[in-house]
């Protein structure tokens, strides 16, 4: 509430974010610049999430931050004036990079990125971009430099690919028919997942049909139709870019011929849950084969109807990726919180039901 990124103002009570790391680090970013303390704190789950890995460079831009001996929330954060960054980011994240991209521009200050592995989504950088912010790439170092302030604006927001992932593997695993998913957004650095599913056999069945830009952000439509799903890897390059999309391709993964290997997956385990081990376990559950070593994520796919409990923690993408498995023939899944999934797909079970005719959900 206030009059744009560089006048925020102060709130006598903490910031609740719920479930959401996005809010929680981008939130963390705006009012490092601010002359005022703000503590933030969120769910039970958000409370385990790693937090040092935004606040760290947020102290050296100058920052204070208080917070208990774990890494993650409650934490206080007393803004103030920031001074300029270049910073090698330990990991791929476009929750860091957009927080510390927000801090320069709440702050007025200079911001050099580099990230290890790949870039992550770019979605901050395009939406700086579009509003005549000075953001670009050199070198492979995200160079951010802020102009003048931002007026008010009307936007259109694409859909979100990650939520359309699971209509995507309905419609791929399918007996028949055909899906269309309409205002997609098609940022290159968030298809990396419709590039997987095309390997995976959904190469003539998955097509993208582009309709325009809204703030640099490309969107379209996606029609997809059932295909014969084949094993193949995901390499660590391209983690960075389906990392909130490998529960619904580990299902997917789990209907396929042969073993998919997902490589560098070990950030999965301080996602909403341990994601990494609770979807290997998921899919032994129901059936399948499933196993993590070290950072890897192997399964092997089978077609026997998928049947058992599905434990989520409370964890969105699990419950929907799951969900999917629910809508096979003969299939007998019981997902134990599919309302979690409320959590970033408002309407979820009515939308599936909608598209598989009413089929139960488990």
């Amino acid at each position: 509430k206030g009059g744009g990124p560089t006048h925020v103002l102060p709130q006598e009570r903490p910031l609740h974010c719920g479930n959401s790391g996005t809010t929680a680090r981008l939130v963390l970013g705006l009012l490092a610049a601010q002359p005022f303390a703000t503590t933030i704190t969120g769910d039970q789950s958000l409370r385990r999430r790693p937090m040092r890995r935004v606040t760290d460079p947020l102290t050296a831009m100058g920052a204070t931050v208080r917070a208990a001996d774990h890494d993650g929330l409650p934490l206080t954060l007393l803004g103030g004036r920031l001074k300029p960054l270049s910073y090698r980011m330990p990991v791929s994240s476009a929750q860091v990079k957009g927080a510390l991209l927000l801090a320069g521009l709440a702050g007025g200050v200079a911001v050099d990125l580099e990230e290890p592995g790949g870039p992550s989504r770019d979605h901050s950088e395009r939406l700086l971009r579009g509003l005549g912010q000075m953001v670009g790439v050199e070198g492979g170092w995200i160079r951010f430099r802020p102009g003048e302030t931002i007026a008010a604006f009307d936007a259109s927001v694409p859909g979100d690919i990650s939520s359309a992932a699971f209509l995507v593997g309905v419609a791929l695993l399918a007996d028949g028919g055909e899906l269309c998913v309409e205002g997609v957004g098609l940022n290159p650095t968030r298809t990396g997942f419709l590039k997987v599913v095309r390997r995976m056999g959904g190469g003539s069945t998955v097509i993208e049909e582009a309709r325009g830009e809204a703030l640099e952000e490309p969107f379209g439509d996606v029609v997809v139709r059932p295909a014969r799903l084949r094993a193949t890897a995901v390499t660590a390059d391209e983690i960075p870019g389906v990392i909130d999309e490998i529960p619904m391709l580990a299902v997917l993964a789990s209907r396929a011929e042969g073993t998919t290997v997902f490589h560098e997956v070990g950030e999965l385990r301080v996602k909403e849950s341990n994601r990494l081990e609770l979807l290997a376990a998921n899919i032994r559950a129901v059936g399948g084969q499933a196993e993590v070593s070290g950072n890897s994520l192997a399964v092997t796919g089978h077609d026997a109807p998928p049947v058992g409990r599905v434990r989520t923690d409370g964890d969105h993408r699990l419950a929907m990726a799951f969900s999917v498995l629910s809508t096979l023939t003969g299939a007998g899944v019981d997902i134990d919180n599919i309302v979690c999934s409320d959590v970033s797909f408002p309407g979820f079970p009515r939308v599936l039901a909608t598209i598989t005719g009413g089929r139960s959900l488990g």
